[in-house]
């Protein structure tokens, strides 16, 4: 799922493209970019980059484009219609802004251009990042137990917040590794923010957290698309943050865990075989099948739900199921050339290495393995069950499911698609106290 909505799949449009701080012709920039929208969601893939500037047309072929289209239409339904551009100032960068309406779940569209009226910047997010949304009141993390912790990083600082319970500690102390795409430290998703509740609702159980935001969010403008490996998303940074928790004044060392959600808990095995340090690990909704596996379910199912033909679906399934083969046939040394879905195939080269459940079963590690119930991007029957069919046995591992909660731990809509995570909601106040009391009966390291 893509950030904008979930945290799992990955069509990450914005994050390979600049949108740099320089004035624009307002007027031309919004004719240009129209016509390039109109053109995308009519399926001219080949006259959508006419006036691109050259360093975006290198990264945006028609191929890619195409491959995006498809996608965002398997995640957020139908497309329906496409709005009006309309200046708008997002970050304090002035751009241009028009709503994409799909059956499942509404899309934005922000468009920048350079000083020649060239489109350098081409994104799609949710469009509760660029609407006021409601929201539900925030729990309270008290200003005098939290702090600002930024998370080195080879393109610099990653902004993140170390939140400390009241009292003298050592604590004990969690970092949370979000899911795929450029998410900030809260993991917010429209109106919630799973991240900032665990921050939260530990900190008031004991327990420490530290939470950053990620490359992909924080400097997605310097970020080489071609170059880029799951290990730069998720591991790399995760292993950084780590360290730097367990140095901080009022942090046990030998008590700092990792918990990822989503990808991020799909990477936990693989951050703990590399840091044998790790007090022990926690996974959230972790995936425990291929991506591209999850991906045909979510295709097949999603595509029901927003009444796509067997055609749609069927063409969806085939990709995946020629992405895969070409994977497989792969040499790791010289990845395959293009992209697939909007991300480079040495993306999807480093994804197709990463066998979480078999580096699991190799560790000593303890572990906590939660699972939503209600959540249908991470099969329950899937996924949860074949972690508990392979760790069957294995000490000081823990098994949690809780019915009628989603892929974010908050109370499962009635939708099933991605729409239901513009609710406003917070995670489930017993998967936080599970989470807290595991973490509180570990042993030190």
């Amino acid at each position: 799922m893509f950030k904008r909505a979930t945290g799992l799949t990955i069509a990450m449009l914005g994050m390979v493209l600049t949108v740099p701080v320089v004035a624009q012709p307002a007027a031309t920039c919004q004719a240009h970019g129209q016509a390039a929208l109109e053109a995308w969601t009519q399926g001219r893939f080949d006259q959508v980059g006419k006036d691109f500037a050259p360093v975006m047309a290198g990264k945006l072929t028609p191929e890619m484009l195409r491959q995006v289209w498809g996608q965002l239409q398997s995640q957020a339904g139908s497309f329906k219609s496409l709005g009006a551009l309309a200046p708008r100032s997002l970050g304090g960068q002035d751009v241009l802004v028009a709503m994409l309406t799909f059956s499942d779940a509404p899309l934005a569209a922000i468009i920048h251009c350079d000083a020649q009226a060239r489109i350098d910047g081409f994104r799609v997010v949710p469009a509760a990042s660029v609407q006021p949304v409601a929201v539900a009141p925030e729990p309270a993390i008290p200003d005098a137990v939290s702090r600002a912790m930024p998370v080195p990083s080879p393109l610099g600082p990653l902004p993140g917040t170390l939140t400390l319970p009241e009292g003298e500690g050592p604590f004990p102390a969690v970092l949370l590794v979000a899911g795929s795409g450029p998410h900030d430290q809260d993991e917010t998703i429209g109106p919630n923010k799973p991240f900032r509740d665990l921050a939260a609702g530990l900190a008031k159980a004991g327990v420490a957290t530290l939470r950053y935001d990620k490359r992909t969010y924080a400097h997605a403008a310097q970020i080489d698309a071609q170059a880029f490996t799951v290990d730069d998303e998720v591991t790399d940074d995760a292993l950084a943050a780590a360290r730097l928790l367990a140095q901080q004044p009022g942090i046990d060392p030998r008590r700092v865990f990792v918990l990822g959600h989503s990808l991020g808990a799909m990477m936990a095995p693989r951050i703990g075989q590399r840091d044998p340090q790790l007090a022990g690990l926690i996974l959230l909704a972790a995936p425990a099948r291929p991506l591209l596996e999850i991906s045909a379910q979510q295709v097949r199912e999603q595509g029901q739900r927003s009444h796509e033909t067997a055609a749609q679906i069927a063409a969806g399934e085939q990709a995946i199921v020629a992405e895969r083969k070409l994977l497989a046939a792969a040499d790791p040394r010289h990845p395959p050339v293009g992209s697939f879905g909007g991300m480079p195939q040495r993306y999807w080269l480093s994804l197709h290495e990463v066998h979480q459940v078999e580096v699991a079963k190799k560790s000593s590690m303890p572990m906590l393995i939660l699972q939503g119930g209600g959540d249908f991007q991470v099969s329950p029957t899937l996924d949860f069950a074949r972690w508990q069919q392979a760790l069957a046995g294995r000490p000081q591992t823990d098994f949690h499911l809780y019915p009628g909660l989603s892929h974010l731990f908050m109370p499962a809509g009635k939708t099933e698609t991605v729409a239901d995570y513009q609710t406003p909601a917070h995670v489930d106040a017993k998967v936080i106290a599970d989470i807290a009391a595991w973490v509180k009966t570990r042993p030190a390291r």
